[in-house]
């Protein structure tokens, strides 16, 4: 079994969507983000800087969401992935993305994917 360090329902807005009116508007977003991340050394230590500031990564996803913007959700989610692996030094990431209210109906839809870093940290 691996380390998971995990944020859960972290609450945003955006613009997006495919339609005009869409691209005009803020969109609320709820993200749920499971880290691989080795706890060992942060729970001997009891140090923040050794292991993962999930404040830090929340409020890099807050700043990532408001700055751009996309037309799908899986782009969004494959752009803002790939940045916390760089940033944040991810080994793996498994990030679930909901957009509440995108189809009447529904509570929610969206997108769940996983990626590995390239590069062992």
């Amino acid at each position: 079994m691996k380390d998971l360090v995990f944020i859960e329902g972290l609450k945003t807005q955006a613009v997006i969507g495919v339609y005009e009116w869409e691209k005009k508007i803020w969109q609320d977003l709820v993200f749920d983000l499971e880290m691989e991340h080795d706890n060992r050394v942060p729970a001997q230590t009891d140090d923040l800087a050794k292991t993962l500031d999930y404040e830090a990564i929340s409020n890099y996803i807050l700043a990532f969401c408001a700055e751009r913007q996309f037309e799908l959700i899986e782009t969004l989610a494959e752009h803002l992935v790939g940045e916390l692996i760089g940033q944040f030094k991810l080994n793996a990431v498994t990030l679930t993305l909901r957009k509440p209210g995108a189809v009447a109906a529904a509570q929610a839809v969206g997108v769940k994917i996983h990626r590995q870093s390239a590069v062992t940290h």
